[in-house]
């Protein structure tokens, strides 16, 4: 009797402790993040956005049920960020999850919401089958909404939401002056940078031969890629700038290649003494680089044309970054025809190299020759970890503090317009961005946009981790069966010794 009367108590002790734990489940979100990036816990900058919220934000999440395995993490973990969403932000984040494959009506109102369907190839029953998916998200603050067509697997979800919010929410959005007049590419030419600037700021092109203007009133202003020559008043108005304490990004090509021609020459503009007289030199010079883009080649063979793509070192895949919120998270970017940086100023100036080149890199001096058929060997990279991005800091000009990022190639973040439009690699776009929003910016968004992994090619990985790796994969479980074997053979044999002994019962 007594016995029962502990077992029934025993099993009420259990039930009121997991009654306990369910209710305060729902009031208490936890979650431990053992990744390296802390890909699950929410950033400072999120909780900033969300507990300054002063309407509700309502977050309608089409996505198709039932979907395959390796894409349906993505909407567990876009759940659980929702739900983290709403515990920080008091329940002022309200959130829904829609199927709209259930029926027409619904998929109807996943499509006028901009939500875009893709193809996923998977296998049922031992047949590859294709299904139309949903994972796009709908963002609404009062009468104004913001879309999330597509939920990229791996990529920076958290910045994705968050952005989005402070999006609706922000009132006034900074001013960003983009520069022209000196055969600048125009704003329509940065498609993929401007519709990530455009959240937080406002893009402007500004003229400085327009004495109406007042650029004072721009927090940042870029400078990408002029090719014709700056008068003296205008780089005088840099220097007022700065004074002022302004802030400047400048992507800038010392030199220019022309595969048409195969020939690359020097640019001129009148910035690059400018930049001299602060310390920072960029070189007159093509770096070459081992880890390099391609380029396709025509070949022909008998009555055949075909076309081969071929490295070309003077198309540089930088994957040397800094510690720094300007390239943290950067994998890689390609900076096609970039030249080498130096520093001659005195220690007044803080000088920190951004990005560099690889271990096997070199110069040579311009004007050159492409030789595209060209067989590199080592001989032709004797040098390493060449600055090609940095970042100036300091009274610069007058009393007050100001910086300058400067990247040695002034195509890196243009795709072009139109029909000769080309998609960016996310690197290309977010050094830019990154620039520009530590330049700017001081709610920590940046942190987030790289927060996720977008390419971490194995090839790039050195033969020794390569057979590390493989062999660690292989050998683990073999291992593990082996210890857990040992362990049990050790247990019964201690048993077995213990049920020979005396008294044993």
């Amino acid at each position: 009797m007594k016995n029962k009367k502990s077992i029934s108590t025993q099993i009420l002790l259990v039930i009121a402790v997991l009654v306990v734990i369910n209710v305060l489940s729902d009031k208490f979100f936890i979650r431990f993040d053992f990744t390296a990036d802390k890909r699950y816990t929410l950033n400072k900058a999120t909780k900033d956005i969300l507990r300054a919220l002063d309407e509700p934000i309502t977050i309608t999440a089409y996505f198709t049920e039932d979907l395959p395995p390796d894409v349906a993490v993505t909407r567990r973990d876009f759940k659980d960020l929702l739900i983290e969403y709403a515990s920080v932000s008091k329940g002022k984040v309200v959130y829904e999850f829609v199927n709209p494959n259930k029926d027409r009506q619904e998929e109807q109102k996943a499509l006028q919401s901009g939500i875009q369907p893709v193809i996923v190839s998977s296998r049922e029953k031992d047949e590859a089958v294709q299904k139309k998916v949903f994972m796009g998200a709908k963002i609404q603050m009062g009468e104004q909404s913001d879309i999330i067509p597509f939920m990229q697997p791996g990529a920076a979800m958290e910045y994705a939401l968050s952005s989005s919010i402070k999006k609706l929410s922000v009132i006034d959005k900074p001013l960003i002056g983009l520069l022209q007049g000196q055969g600048e590419p125009s704003i329509r030419a940065f498609q993929q940078v401007m519709g990530s600037l455009s959240i937080l700021y406002k893009v402007e092109p500004v003229d400085l031969s327009n004495s109406t203007v007042d650029i004072n009133k721009y927090i940042t202003i870029a400078i990408v890629s002029p090719t014709d020559s700056f008068p003296p008043s205008q780089l005088q108005q840099l220097d007022n700038y700065l004074a002022n304490g302004g802030n400047l990004f400048i992507a800038y090509n010392r030199v220019d290649g022309d595969l048409s021609t195969v020939t690359g020459k020097s640019i001129e503009t009148g910035l690059e003494n400018w930049l001299s007289n602060k310390g920072l030199i960029i070189e007159n010079n093509f770096i070459v680089d081992a880890n390099s883009g391609s380029v396709g080649v025509r070949q022909q063979q008998g009555m055949f044309n075909f076309t081969t793509n071929i490295k070309f070192p003077y198309l540089p895949v930088i994957t040397t970054f800094e510690d720094h919120p300007v390239t943290k998270g950067l994998e890689q970017v390609l900076l096609p025809f970039a030249s080498s940086i130096t520093f001659t100023g005195d220690t007044s100036i803080n000088f920190l190299p951004l990005a560099r080149t690889s271990k096997k890199s070199g110069t040579q001096s311009s004007p050159v020759y492409f030789d595209v058929n060209k067989k590199w060997s080592d001989k032709d990279f004797p040098l390493s970890n060449l600055t090609v991005a940095a970042l100036l800091s300091g009274k610069l000009v007058g009393n007050k503090e100001s910086k300058i990022i400067v990247i040695s190639d002034g195509n890196f973040p243009v795709n072009g317009e139109g029909r000769q439009s080309q998609q960016l690699q996310p690197d290309n776009v977010n050094l830019m961005v990154n620039s520009i929003d530590w330049l700017s910016d001081d709610t920590g968004l940046i942190d987030l946009r790289t927060k996720g992994v977008t390419s971490r090619p194995l090839d790039q990985v050195e033969q020794g981790t390569k057979a590390m790796l493989k062999w660690f994969n292989f050998l683990l479980p073999i291992l593990l069966i082996i210890i857990y074997g040992f362990i049990r053979m050790q247990r019964r044999r201690s048993l077995r010794v213990k049920r020979m002994e005396e008294g044993y019962i």
